[in-house]
């Protein structure tokens, strides 16, 4: 990223970001102790504390968060001001940065950010891969990626994929072994393959028919955070899991794996690029937009 002098506030949102003085100082090409003593003298010339320090942990204090959300969009103003100076062509150049969920780089993401650094060799990609939902404007970031029903009201919000479908789904030995569910009640006395939401709990399968809806707590014998992990422990045979088609449809396809109770499993919007429409557009995110509709939307 081209230093726009502001230093001090950069090495602040890093912090932020990477969550300790370690990770900042690797994100910023400085040292640790340099990380370390601009926060000291900004809390200095401040006179407030805006991190709390522990020999593990690095976090906000309340006047810290009130800071960050007023100086995150300023900063990233600058930054983006900063690099439209800098660049000597109408290519775009600089830093585009992202907040996207886990475990879509290898369903799409990655080969649309690899075609997108190969057509513009200057530009340098930064993604943060996390399940929490933030404001992307708050912490420094050009765009977000989420589905469409977290996105906020007033961003520009574009397709990349289509509506998403969430399927009951385990391999043909496994309902051979413990029976097919007629019902979703009958979910109840199978082997959960389960979702480790960010705040810690477990997701509840959503399913609809005609009105009448259930949120089922299936008992997991396996729970993860991560989808992949999922998938293969529901492809070993380990219990029933409540997975994106989108993800599955080559094993779908062969037979490995198999739905049931579809009618009970209904479609909602996918995933969305999205970034604030009251700001200028940098060019480069411009141009990712242009990709994005360039490649058209990701069947579901």
């Amino acid at each position: 990223m081209h230093r726009s002098g502001l230093t001090e506030l950069e090495v602040v949102m890093a912090v932020v970001r990477r969550g300790s003085f370690r990770g900042a100082a690797q994100e910023l090409n400085m040292s640790a102790t340099a990380v370390s003593n601009a926060i000291a003298g900004l809390e200095s010339r401040l006179q407030t504390r805006l991190f709390n320090r522990t020999t593990r942990s690095v976090a906000l204090t309340d006047a810290g968060q009130r800071y960050v959300a007023r100086i995150g969009p300023a900063l990233q103003a600058i930054r983006q001001a900063s690099e439209e100076i800098h660049s000597e062509t109408d290519e775009p150049a600089g830093t585009l940065r992202l907040n996207v969920p886990n475990n879509i780089g290898p369903l799409f993401l990655d080969d649309l950010l690899i075609d997108y650094m190969i057509r513009y060799p200057k530009m340098r990609v930064e993604t943060v891969s996390e399940a929490r939902l933030i404001d992307i404007v708050a912490e420094g970031f050009d765009a977000g990626i989420r589905l469409e029903e977290s996105v906020p009201q007033d961003m520009i919000a574009i397709p990349l994929t289509a509506d998403i479908r969430q399927l009951v789904t385990a391999t043909p030995d496994y309902f051979a072994r413990h029976g097919i569910p007629q019902t979703p009640d009958d979910l109840r006395n199978h082997q959960g393959i389960g979702m480790r939401m960010s705040h810690g709990g477990i997701y509840r399968w959503e399913l609809e028919r005609r009105g009448e809806r259930y949120a089922l707590a299936v008992p997991p014998r396996f729970a993860t955070s991560d989808l992949f992990a999922s998938i293969r422990a529901v492809k070993a045979g380990l219990g029933v899991g409540f997975l994106p088609e989108l993800y599955i449809q080559q094993e779908l396809a062969s037979g490995e794996l198999v739905s049931v109770l579809n009618d009970w499993t209904q479609p909602f919007a996918g995933l969305r690029l999205y970034y604030p429409g009251h700001r200028h557009v940098p060019p480069g995110l411009r141009a990712l937009v242009a990709l994005v509709r360039e490649r058209g939307i990701i069947p579901g």
